[in-house]
Parts: C-alpha cells; sequence; structure tokens
C-alpha cells in the first residue's frame, strides 16, 4: 500500500521536470524524447517517465508522431495567436471584475507590484516575473474561478513564448507604462477602460512575440 504513492510522486517529479526543461527551451521545440536517454538522464525508470510523458502530452506540450515518436512542439506564430487572443480575453474580463472588486489594500498590493517591476524593468526575467504577479494578483482580485481556472490553463501553453514578449527594453518600458494604467483603471473602478487596457496589452505582447520569433526564425534560415 505504501509503493502507489511513492509511484505517483515518482511521476509527478519527472512530470515537474520535463515540463520545466520544454518551458524554459532548455529542451529544444522539435527535439524528440528518447525514452532511455531521458530516463538515463533523469536517474528514473521508464514507467514515471512515460505516466509524465502521457500527462504532457495531453496538456499539448509534448506531441505525439503517427510513427509513435514524442517530439518537443515547435515555436507557432499561428499557435502564438490564437493563445495570446483568448488570453486577451480572459485579462479583460478579470481586469473589468477586479474594477468591480477591488479593496483599498487590493490596489496598494498592485502597487507595491508596479514599483518592484519598474525598480526591476531592466532585467528581462525579472521583469517579467513581476508583471506575471500584476496579473495574478488582479486574477485573485477577479475571484472568478473558472477565469482562473482557465487563465492557468493559457499560462502553462505560453510560458514557452513569454520570454520573447520581453526580450527588449522598450518592450519591457512599454509593458510597465500599460501596467501603470491598468491599476489606474482599476483603482479608479473604470472596467471599461481597465477591461480595454488589459486586452490591449495582451495583444502588445503576441505582437512583439512574433516579431521576435519571426526575427529568431528568418536569422536562422
Amino acid at each position: 500500500m505504501l509503493e502507489k504513492p511513492a509511484r505517483n510522486t515518482g511521476a509527478h517529479v519527472v512530470y515537474a521536470e520535463l515540463k520545466r526543461q520544454i518551458l524554459t527551451l532548455e529542451l529544444k521545440p522539435g527535439e524528440r524524447i528518447y525514452e532511455p536517454a531521458m530516463a538515463a538522464a533523469l536517474q528514473v525508470s521508464r514507467t514515471p517517465l512515460r505516466e509524465a510523458i502521457r500527462r504532457l502530452i495531453s496538456e499539448n506540450l509534448l506531441e505525439q508522431q503517427p510513427t509513435g515518436g514524442v517530439l518537443v512542439p515547435i515555436l507557432d506564430e499561428a499557435v502564438i495567436s490564437e493563445l495570446y487572443e483568448v488570453r486577451a480575453a480572459m485579462e479583460s474580463l478579470m481586469a473589468r471584475n477586479a474594477c468591480l472588486k477591488a479593496a483599498p489594500e487590493d490596489i496598494d498590493a498592485l502597487r507595491s507590484i508596479l514599483a518592484r517591476n519598474a525598480a526591476l524593468v531592466e532585467f528581462a526575467d525579472d521583469a517579467m516575473e513581476q508583471g506575471m504577479a500584476l496579473h495574478a494578483t488582479i486574477a485573485r482580485i477577479a475571484g472568478n474561478s473558472w477565469a482562473l481556472r482557465f487563465h492557468e490553463q493559457i499560462s502553462n501553453q505560453m510560458e514557452r513564448y513569454r520570454h520573447f514578449t520581453n526580450s527588449t527594453q522598450q518592450r519591457r518600458d512599454e509593458a510597465l507604462e500599460q501596467h501603470r494604467d491598468l491599476v489606474d483603471a482599476i483603482a479608479s473602478g473604470n472596467p471599461d477602460a481597465a477591461a480595454g487596457m488589459a486586452f490591449d496589452h495582451v495583444l502588445g505582447a503576441r505582437d512583439a512575440a512574433v516579431r521576435a520569433l519571426s526575427g529568431k526564425n528568418g536569422a536562422g534560415a
């Protein structure tokens, strides 16, 4: 009876590590997963590895080929557009709801994140982390459990693309100003303005990601 949780825990650890490697691009887009080599690298048996692979396939973070092989999905501009359009609608909804529910302490929390964002805006990873924290806090304030659930699913898919959205200082500065305007709209209780700003902000991130990915693909051609 004690062995089953251990196997489940092992599969979860393998899943978390593979997911991390996929989302950080440590496992390259288009790279094939070879079970014997991967099991050896992770120092696990094939059973938890296969469980983790099945779970990642169900989340579209790995791709099953007709031949039976498993690949890391390529970075695709069409997928970026679809994901960001859905996320823009979700962020717009949550920003609108946050306007109706935000308490003074919620606004203080958002402004504290903005201050950290401003202090770290020159550092790509740190600036991205603060931007994600801001959106997560708005989602919490909005309090729509279904929106939170779908937002998390979309965020998992978008993780591979996020570092393309703030790869330049200009884009990081623009995002910071957009975050400030968004928080001001929420603080003033203007749901239409907040919804519109959130929507446009996410589409701006989409455009930055597409431009960066197009340049990357062009450079490699």
